[in-house]
């Protein structure tokens, strides 16, 4: 037995782990652009990166580090991306991070993390010069959170305190960013999870993956996957504690509280669906027809203008490619069926029932294929004007 409560905290409540956000200047107006997550302490650690073919430097370099390496060191900048820069960008980060181990000797095998613009180099000489203004001995994971901040309305961070059945506790915490191109296979998205955990290297990667599955690699905002894509567990094991089922739960309650802010704060987004599919062939079908809904343009913005338009759901279900038949299918807006096996239900009454469904905040639309047992959840936003404006003059 366990339990896990959420709390107020931040990741600079984690025994050992240090951070803080400054100005280096890559953002106008000295708003903050950069910032640094260090433990004093090695760290065991594990990521998972975008499917983009066109992985950043950032996640190049990263990769070069030997599987077994440890780290004490993450940097983070904003505006930039360091994506499409070829070898030069590899080499930049280089640079950048051999010059912050020159500065804090007692910084190991340095991670770099970067979300902007993709195709143009990045200021290193910038970035090194703001970077010398770090003090390691700072916990202020409020900056840090902004700092990380692109077209995000608001920062995202989350905190658990897991209290085992002998009384042993661990934390674990998270701060991340992410509003657009958002799409399942993670999104254009940072997040950056800390614990105490003394979690076996092996766990790590086995929980990240398991629950990358239902949380980042089901939502989407825009369909588009961008080439940053991050998602890094670092451990200091300070607590001396750990439980396999409790870690995978908090992991599971971290991940699906950054996921659910990034589809909230979809560019421009008024509202967050749950498209949850049942009774299809198989998991793997239904994960097809709910990803397909929730990218679906056409989907999106009917969600924006409050139209329960079945009409599009169904169409996107059969232009799939899963096995459906509409002689079996149901299609309910929250409680309000519309479409029940061949029988079309969307009399004026109905209607304006679905409609006001789609008024709230947050609500499921829920497709049943009534085939067999898979199932699938995939989370979306609606699409509106602000998502245009937003990303017309996105470089300037």
């Amino acid at each position: 037995m366990f339990t896990i409560t959420p709390t107020k905290n931040t990741i600079s409540d984690i025994n050992g782990f240090f951070c803080d956000g400054i100005s280096a200047g890559l953002k106008p107006n000295n708003a903050l652009d950069m910032g640094f997550i260090y433990s004093d302490t090695l760290c065991e650690v594990e990521a998972i990166f975008t499917s983009n073919k066109f992985q950043a430097a950032p996640l190049k370099h990263y990769q070069k580090y030997p599987n077994d390496f440890k780290t004490n060191f993450v940097l983070i900048n904003s505006k930039n991306a360091n994506a499409m820069t070829g070898e030069d960008g590899i080499n930049d980060v280089d640079e950048i991070l051999n010059s912050i181990k020159q500065k804090h000797s007692n910084i190991t095998n340095p991670i770099m993390s970067s979300t902007g613009v993709i195709g143009v180099p990045i200021p290193k000489d910038t970035i090194i010069k703001a970077s010398q203004k770090f003090d390691l001995t700072t916990k202020n994971a409020t900056n840090l959170s902004h700092a990380i901040m692109t077209t995000d309305a608001y920062s995202k961070s989350c905190f658990y305190k897991v209290k085992l059945q002998d009384g042993n506790i661990f934390k674990i915490g998270a701060v991340a960013k992410g509003a657009g191109m958002i799409n399942p296979n993670l999104a254009t998205m940072l997040c950056f999870i800390c614990t105490d955990a003394s979690i076996p290297k092996e766990d790590m990667k086995e929980l990240l993956q398991e629950n990358t599955k239902t949380t980042f690699n089901a939502i989407s905002v825009d369909g588009d996957t961008s080439t940053n894509d991050t998602v890094l567990l670092l451990s200091n094991k300070k607590s001396n504690t750990y439980d396999k089922e409790a870690f995978k739960e908090a992991l599971r309650l971290v991940m699906d509280d950054m996921a659910m802010l990034m589809v909230a704060d979809g560019e421009g987004a008024t509202k967050v669906a749950a498209f949850e599919v049942k009774g299809a062939k198989d998991d793997n079908e239904a994960e097809i027809i709910a990803k397909a809904l929730s990218n679906s343009l056409l989907v999106k913005t009917a969600l924006f203008g409050q139209d329960p338009n079945w009409g599009r759901i169904a169409s996107t279900i059969g232009a799939s490619g899963a096995m459906c038949d509409e002689m079996s299918l149901t299609i309910t807006f929250g409680n309000v069926l519309v479409y029940n096996k061949g029988e079309v239900l969307f009399t004026q009454e109905i209607e304006d029932k679905a409609s006001k469904v789609l008024a709230c905040d947050k609500f499921k639309i829920i497709c049943d294929l009534g085939l067999a047992s898979g199932s699938f959840t995939a989370y979306g936003c609606d699409l509106g004007y602000k998502y245009v404006e937003i990303n017309a003059d996105y470089r300037t």
